[in-house]
């Protein structure tokens, strides 16, 4: 039997959720069936490298120097990059993650479907394209502007160069497709992110030793990059408010970013230097949610964050924006009180209402039986539903619906075409 080729692009290995999505894609698909190139770009300077994570899957992409987040024009060299690749190649998939990726992978990939002779009699070469919008850029990133361009340019690409789109909750398919018009209904699939719970422990002790938290100290933490669009000045504005009133706890900001000097000033002025630890980047992130009471999450725009997940998983409540597919994560509704809503695994607010974050946070730090219940419900429910087998099940059934099982030409193997060391010459 032969097997389907996949070429998977992302625009870089950032630290966060995408970076750990495609690899466990690209290293658990069934290699009997799938083989797969991984396509990324590099990272701008300051911002952190989840390349040691692929790595460690035995995973070697190759890299397109040219390829980054912000959109140029060399981007024109990056899709002749990824055009003469797919030549090489002969991919049967391609499926590319992320905004930057999906709009020159997405192009390249479609010059590639047509530059065929049967093109003439309107038969491209058979290849399907699939995107996965992790998050989207049509809110809370850019000017109005640049916003429509953006909304534009996602309307042509799924119109004219996308089979299939995924999302990764519902709540950001009816965003996408329904709120900004983006694709037709037909060509969403919503696939939940999964990941590997081996990773989560719920064994405390590591982060408290290091910083001196006593056991019995509540911990609330916030784990993810820090930029604009995680909006930690909110969640170090709530924890000056609480420590103003008084309310027992310490707060931890895990993770790394352009803005940690910014950040670490504004908890000096706020003055809770004290309360609030700043880690850096920890490789070990996964192993630190045993030591948090509540993980929060103060963005602005969401995909379905990786980080509740993996602290709801190790059994910890949720205090969050309502924003993207936050919701899908929290269970059932219950009552909204003092501008926050309850739900059964944390509570939510309205994005950048520090008021109602504080009351929603103080009534978790404050309630330890209401924290373990929540927690123990948001752990039975990822760990039931988003699992990592889960999520490279789901993708494989759509590869078989695209592909059909088995049917990849007999030609060599990818793997034996292209190796990272082509492309970083």
């Amino acid at each position: 039997m032969h097997r389907t080729r996949v070429v998977r692009i992302i625009d870089r290995l950032n630290i966060g959720g995408p970076a750990k999505h495609v690899t466990w894609l690209s290293s658990g698909l069934n290699q009997d069936e799938f083989d797969t190139v991984l396509i990324t770009g590099t990272l701008p300077p300051g911002e952190g490298d989840m390349s040691y994570f692929t790595h460690a899957a035995g995973i070697e992409p190759v890299i397109i120097r040219e390829m980054s987040r912000e959109l140029g024009l060399r981007d024109v060299l990056v899709i002749a990059r990824l055009v003469s690749i797919l030549f090489r190649v002969r991919p049967q998939i391609i499926h590319t993650h992320k905004a930057k990726a999906g709009a020159v992978g997405r192009v390249a990939a479609t010059i590639y479907k047509w530059a065929t002779p049967s093109a003439l009699w309107l038969r491209p070469r058979r290849c399907r394209i699939v995107h996965t919008f992790h998050g989207h850029t049509f809110h809370s990133y850019f000017g109005k502007l640049k916003t429509r361009l953006f909304i534009l340019i996602e309307r042509l690409l799924a119109r004219f160069c996308t089979d299939r789109i995924i999302t990764i909750s519902e709540q950001q398919r009816r965003e996408i497709n329904e709120e900004f018009g983006v694709g037709k209904a037909e060509q969403f699939r919503v696939i939940p992110l999964g990941i590997d719970f081996d990773e989560v422990r719920e064994q405390r002790g590591q982060l408290r030793e290091q910083y001196e938290v006593a056991d019995d100290e509540v911990l609330v933490g916030i784990v993810g990059r820090l930029c604009e669009i995680k909006h930690h000045a909110m969640f170090i504005e709530v924890a000056a408010r609480l420590v103003k009133e008084g309310v027992r706890a310490r707060f931890v900001v895990i993770g790394d970013g352009h803005l940690r000097d910014e950040l670490e000033e504004f908890a000096w002025r706020m003055g809770i230097t004290r309360q609030i630890i700043f880690t850096g980047f920890r490789e070990d992130a996964t192993a630190l949610y045993a030591d948090l009471d509540v993980v929060a999450l103060t963005s602005l725009n969401e995909g379905t964050p990786l980080t509740l997940i993996e602290g709801l998983g190790a059994g910890r409540a949720a205090m969050a924006t309502e924003v993207g597919g936050v919701v899908d994560l929290m269970g059932e509704r219950g009552e909204t009180r003092d501008g926050y809503t309850i739900w059964d695994h944390g509570m939510t607010v309205p994005s950048r209402d520090v008021e109602a974050c504080a009351r929603a946070l103080r009534v978790l730090i404050e309630d330890a039986e209401l924290r373990r219940t929540m927690g123990e419900r948001g752990r039975d429910f990822v760990r039931t539903r988003l699992s990592r087998q889960r999520l490279i099940s789901n993708v494989t059934e759509l590869y078989h619906e695209l592909a059909g099982a088995g049917k990849a030409s007999p030609e060599m193997d990818a793997s034996n075409m292209v190796t990272a060391a082509d492309e970083r010459g």
